[in-house]
């Protein structure tokens, strides 16, 4: 499974960016997509976290401000990011998990900067 990410920029505090997660190879079996974050110095973190059936899970500091949201279809997550904060600042890391062997994939990051 290959992870391609994308949508990550600068804003000012407020602002909006949504970021896109493109799944390709054996995706059949992959059955949660999500989104995890990392700041300098600090451990990587989980953001949101979205089944095929269609649930989702939110870290408390983004629950009303984030949104997860997947297309099948394209075998692509999304995360709409709104209301941002510079504590929003990491680089963002699409994540998928694969039920047919337990695998976790990893996308290659994309920055996401806040200014106050």
């Amino acid at each position: 499974v290959q992870l391609q990410a994308s949508g990550g920029g600068l804003v000012q505090a407020g602002g909006s960016l949504r970021l896109s997660c493109a799944a390709s190879g054996s995706t059949f079996s992959i059955n949660v997509m999500g989104w995890y974050r990392q700041a300098p110095g600090k451990q990587r973190e989980l953001v949101a976290t979205i089944t095929n059936g269609g649930s989702s899970n939110y870290e408390d500091s983004v629950k009303g401000r984030f949104t997860i949201s997947g297309d099948s279809a394209k075998n692509t997550v999304y995360l709409q990011m709104n209301s941002l904060k510079p504590e929003d600042t990491a680089v963002y890391y699409c994540n998928a998990e694969r039920d047919l062997d337990k695998r976790t994939f990893w996308g290659q990051g994309t920055q996401v900067t806040v200014s106050s």
